[in-house]
């Protein structure tokens, strides 16, 4: 493949909810282009985009896939992505790659929880986007209403470029069109409402406009490039893609509307932090300095080979070269280029400006930056949603722990929105996603391609003791006799509230030698080690201040882990006594849903000790509720979600503090720490 011209290359990406079809549309395209023999199919198992098992098997999509087609001498380069909620993060990943993102609505479900997220997230970050109505067939659909919502909830910008005719078997081109007979709306209105939405990006075009009447379209279809870019003109245009009808208008639309990488969204490199840092434009000049951003990562379930794609944001890439990652002095040899579709690879020579290639087996990660020469720099990505769901997960076999964390790894890697850790605090092994669904996917990839079988639980939530009150002259002895020699250490210590956030302090207030010198740090030393255990229901101690104020030393049988014991018993004895108190985690809570069901979600958090902050109307029929919630009633919230809402909502959620737990609560929180304790006695 030559490399091509930067404005002989369109970058889409297919996004919507489950159920559009955005794998339908990207087959269609596939056949339609001749690079298939035969149009695949997700329901039989035939689809070349979702060609790993684990999708065949679901029957939906569970990753971005690239691919890429030509069509009248253009290169379309292509996502198709996941519509389910949960696994968004590879669909907003690799709208970082592209000038406009395809937003796909099903005619017969209509505009769903991620069709409205995704065209949010595509608008917020800058690019341009069309409207794809899919499955006009569907026995339920009603086209006049899914434009009518189309356009209340994305705006009036929204117009068709085509409209579906003789029971949706045809379609008529509105842009040329200015009569005809169509199955919804008026051809001739939707001709002239398109027209004057176009040369309103134009003054020019404008005043010809007014003055005649009419606009040539050798200078109309390129106006209509610039109101797309900017978001002023949204296409709208009508497809069935299993029967192929509307593929060929639509693959002509991306190649006349969407914008080339020159004309589209351009993307800046920044150097540095805060008021020092400095932003340069990256330029679409093949003969500048190469700088590409890797958008995905992805792994091929037969042979495992890891492939990172990136785009050419500015300048040429050849084959057999060396790419620097941002911030690293050795870089990588590139070795062959490749361009991906679904699972299959073809080698390339060069990859320029604005093009999206493939690097085989080199250590990247979504959102590195890439250089041809070592350098800095990043460059701006969506934001991707907090991964708030959580797991903790023990393996079935003990031989199987360092397995899991390659397994872990890899996934982490392909997929922007899925993290792992070991809790400091717990031990625990805590993986964590966007949804139950997305979890349960991970379990049976895990299964499926490393043969490891593993149990979840809820993890721990991290809470914390400390006290609120204070006490003095608090005393422990520690004595053993066995014999030989013996252990001895007394102590008398003070304990009081250190301020939220200072953390633990220990001040040696002894006078003279009632403790030999060298035990007083041991003393420390044991009540570090306690704090760590917790006191009052296994969680650890934070704020205190302990001073060690007396004690006596025995001039044989003393020793460091005497102290160290007396240390722990006396830290125990004394917290006990100054009221102890848990503390809790509280995130901020977003939560986006449609207005009627506003009621139901405050009532709903109202209960989960939730305390709302504010609710924001949204256009479309929107409403984000703010709200501060402890994190223990919120850590299933996803599932919790769906069932107010019918899974038309969405939500965000951050760690914002910590604060006290109520007496009632912190009362059941100590009692299941007893019995959990007593059971494994």
């Amino acid at each position: 493949m030559a490399v091509k011209d930067v404005n002989a290359i369109r970058n889409v990406a297919f996004v919507g909810h489950s159920g559009a079809g955005m794998t339908s549309l990207g087959e269609a395209i596939l056949h339609k282009a001749g690079v298939t023999n035969r149009l695949g199919s997700v329901d039989d198992g035939t689809s070349m985009l979702d060609y790993d098992e684990e999708s065949k098997e679901r029957k939906q999509s569970l990753d971005s896939t690239f691919f890429y087609v030509e069509h009248n001498d253009t290169l379309i380069n292509a996502f198709d992505t996941p519509g389910t909620p949960d696994y968004c993060g590879t669909a907003i990943a690799a709208l970082a790659g592209v000038e406009t993102a395809v937003v796909v609505v099903s005619a017969g479900s209509g505009i769903s929880v991620n069709t409205r997220r995704m065209f949010n997230i595509a608008r917020d970050h800058g690019l341009a986007r069309m409207i794809v109505i899919n499955r006009i067939d569907a026995d339920n659909a009603n086209l006049e209403d899914i434009v009518t919502a189309v356009r209340e909830m994305f705006g009036n910008g929204c117009h068709p470029i085509n409209l579906p005719a003789e029971g949706g078997k045809k379609l008529v081109n509105v842009l040329d069109a200015e009569a005809g007979a169509s199955d919804i709306l008026d051809v001739g209105q939707c001709h002239t409402e398109l027209i004057e939405s176009v040369v309103e990006t134009d003054d020019e075009l404008m005043e010809t406009y007014m003055d005649s009447g009419e606009i040539a379209p050798e200078k109309l279809k390129p106006a209509i490039v610039q109101a797309v870019a900017s978001g002023h003109v949204i296409p709208i245009l009508f497809t069935n893609a299993r029967d192929e009808v509307g593929i060929a208008e639509l693959l002509d639309a991306i190649v006349l509307y969407a914008p080339s990488p020159a004309a589209g969204k351009q993307r800046v490199l920044k150097v540095g932090t805060g008021d020092e840092a400095t932003e340069t434009q990256l330029s679409a000049d093949p003969g500048a300095d190469f700088v590409g951003q890797v958008i995905k990562i992805t792994t091929d379930p037969r042979s495992n080979i890891k492939y990172s794609l990136a785009r050419v944001f500015q300048g040429t890439l050849r084959g057999e070269s060396q790419v620097f990652i941002a911030g690293d002095r050795k870089g990588q040899r590139t070795g062959h280029l490749l361009k991906l579709c679904g699972d299959q690879h073809t080698e390339i020579e060069a990859a320029g400006v604005g093009d999206i290639v493939a690097f085989a087996k080199l250590d990247m990660h979504v959102g590195d930056v890439l250089f041809d020469k070592a350098g800095e720099g990043t460059i701006d990505m969506p934001r991707l949603p907090t991964p708030m769901y959580a797991l903790a997960i023990e393996p079935k076999a003990r031989g199987d722990v360092e397995k899991i964390g390659g397994a872990l790894q890899r996934f982490a890697e392909e997929d922007p929105c899925f993290k792992y850790e070991r809790d400091p605090e717990t031990g625990e092994l805590v993986m964590q996603g966007l949804g139950d669904l997305h979890l349960t996917v991970i379990r049976s990839k895990m299964k499926r391609y490393f043969k490891l079988e593993v149990d979840t639980k809820p993890p721990k939530i991290p809470y914390r003791e400390t006290i609120s009150s204070s006490v003095k002259y608090v005393e422990y002895t520690h004595k053993k006799q066995t014999g030989g020699a013996g252990q001895f250490a007394r102590v008398f210590i003070d304990m009081e509230p250190n301020e939220r956030g200072a953390g633990y302090e220990f001040i040696d207030k002894i006078f003279g030698g009632a403790i030999d010198q060298a035990y007083r740090p041991s003393v420390d030393k044991g009540i570090r080690a306690q704090m760590k255990k917790g006191v009052l229901a296994g969680y650890p101690v934070v704020d205190v201040k302990v001073y060690l104020v007396d004690g006596k030393t025995h001039p044989v049988d003393s020793k460091d882990i005497a102290f160290q014991i007396a240390g722990r018993q006396v830290f125990k004895k004394a917290f006990m006594q100054c009221k102890p108190i848990l503390m809790e985690p509280i995130v901020n809570l977003e939560v986006t849903a449609p207005t009627e069901y506003m009621g139901d979600i405050t009532r709903d958090l109202a209960g989960k000790r939730g305390q709302i902050l504010g609710q924001d109307m949204l256009p479309g029929n929107q409403v984000m509720i703010r709200a501060s919630v402890p994190l223990a009633e919120v850590a299933n919230y996803a599932s919790q979600l769906k069932s107010v809402t019918g899974g038309q909502g969405s939500y965000s959620m951050e760690f914002d503090r910590y604060d006290v737990v109520p007496p009632n609560v912190q009362q059941q929180i100590v009692a299941a720490a007893k019995k959990d304790e007593e059971e494994e006695e």
